[in-house]
């Protein structure tokens, strides 16, 4: 079984992201919640190539990424839960979930952590740095990021010896919210308020990319909202409503920037003069 995973995660995970990719892309044809700043012209090759690009450099650099840490920790009794299976105290089921909340968990403090310490913010903003937010903006970070956040999953997996399907299950549904949280949707208000108790919605997540700092700092979960409500990062709508607010980072504004070869740069170019290393604080 845990072979079966290893060979065919890269394709389970790739049918996932297509799948949802077109059905997210379709509905905000159809019912779109803002009007474009860009357009899906200036800015899809670039988000689209990064995809690419982040694709390779994992399969090339982490070969074994997450899924394969889980299949060397099962097989070699690593971690809590591998351990504990060995007196047969947590069913199969309960290590499954607790390790796709921990890990989850896990996430929501790395991206806490991409915001407020300067040197990891310079490489997350270029995914801040989209003026528009789409389902292509799910998938848009920097590749260093993704490495950092590659390595820091792989760590977990054999901490916690999370079990091989565990990983695949969370990745699936990571790369899922990513594009469903990051969608320019309507949606019911209704119905956004009911889906917000269980996952993240496309409103709620959008607060998170306002270019007002007290507003980017907040709703930072990509899956599940509990973390934000429980350790209070949670905002419920941008003070200027969702129509009214603006997009983005105070700077790498100009269109061009939404080159591939300008965003790759962004984390070592010098701010424009007036520009602020980090988001400014609301007063």
């Amino acid at each position: 079984m845990n072979a079966f995973i290893v060979v065919n995660e890269p394709w389970i995970r790739f049918g996932c992201f297509a799948g949802v990719f077109v059905l997210m892309a379709a509905w905000e044809i159809f019912a779109p919640k803002r009007p474009l700043t860009l357009g899906r012209t200036l800015r899809w090759p670039a988000n689209l190539g990064i995809v690419v690009l982040n694709g390779l450099l994992v399969r090339i650099l982490l070969p074994v990424a997450a899924v394969g840490i889980a299949v060397l920790a099962a097989e070699s009794g690593w971690g809590l839960f591998n351990a504990i299976d060995v007196s047969g105290a947590v069913p199969g089921w309960f290590a499954f979930v607790a390790s796709v909340l921990i890990l989850d968990l896990v996430v929501y403090g790395q991206h806490v952590a991409f915001h407020h310490v300067p040197v990891l913010w310079r490489l997350h903003r270029m995914h801040h740095a989209d003026q528009d937010i789409d389902v292509t903006t799910g998938a848009r970070f920097h590749p260093v990021e993704i490495a950092i956040s590659m390595i820091l999953k792989m760590a977990v997996v054999a901490l916690i010896g999370a079990p091989p399907a565990a990983v695949v299950a969370f990745e699936v549904v990571l790369n899922a919210t990513s594009m469903f949280n990051h969608g320019n949707v309507a949606m019911p208000a209704g119905l956004d308020r009911v889906l917000r108790l269980f996952v993240v919605t496309p409103d709620m997540h959008r607060v998170h990319h306002s270019i007002v700092r007290a507003e980017t700092d907040s709703n930072f979960g990509f899956n599940v909202p509990w973390w934000d409500r429980l350790f209070g990062t949670y905002r419920e709508a941008p003070a200027a409503g969702h129509l009214g607010m603006t997009i983005g980072i105070p700077f790498f504004r100009a269109p061009e920037e939404q080159r591939l070869g300008k965003m790759l740069l962004q984390p070592w170019r010098n701010d424009r003069p007036g520009d602020r290393p980090v988001p400014h604080k609301a007063t």
